[in-house]
């Protein structure tokens, strides 16, 4: 199987497609971030130390000559229980994203699968994530897999 979980060897491919994000997000909301081919998430010291954190696994897939085409930052949450609300655990999916050049051969696809079978196993109640609005290929994507919005955050720039 391609999908394997990231290892330190990765973090260049990864930075690399960090970029790629950090570009779209620009696109699509340039009043937010700045225009920069450097802007990344994540140092590479945040990315050796999350490739520790077993409750923060990063995901690759990776080609047969092992080059990562993709990878999906995911995140366990566990709220406790409280007088209004129950106990839940949850997978979010902090980041996916696929190479510019590998797009189009339904590895995110197989990495959103890959996601909802984790969930399964690590006994979540939901699978959860955030999607910029104006990011309409992401949007689609997601709607595709049967995703619905959970809830709407609203603003108004002054």
């Amino acid at each position: 199987m391609p999908i394997r979980l990231a290892q330190e060897k990765d973090i260049p491919d990864i930075e690399k497609l960090l970029r790629q994000i950090f570009q779209v997000h620009y696109q699509v909301r340039p009043d937010l971030f700045k225009e920069t081919k450097a802007g990344s998430k994540y140092s590479e010291e945040e990315l050796k130390e999350l490739l520790q954190d077993d409750s923060r696994p990063i995901f690759v897939y990776a080609d047969g000559e092992e080059r990562v085409l993709a990878h999906m930052f995911l995140i366990l949450k566990e709220t406790k229980d409280s007088p209004i609300s129950k106990p839940m655990k949850t997978l979010f999916i902090d980041d996916l994203c696929v190479s510019e050049e590998a797009r189009g051969q339904k590895i995110g696809q197989e990495l959103y699968e890959f996601a909802l079978k984790y969930a399964k196993d690590k006994g979540c109640y939901n699978l959860t994530l955030n999607v910029w609005n104006d990011n309409k290929r992401a949007l689609a994507f997601y709607e595709r897999q049967g995703l619905r919005p959970l809830e709407t955050k609203m603003e108004k720039i002054l």
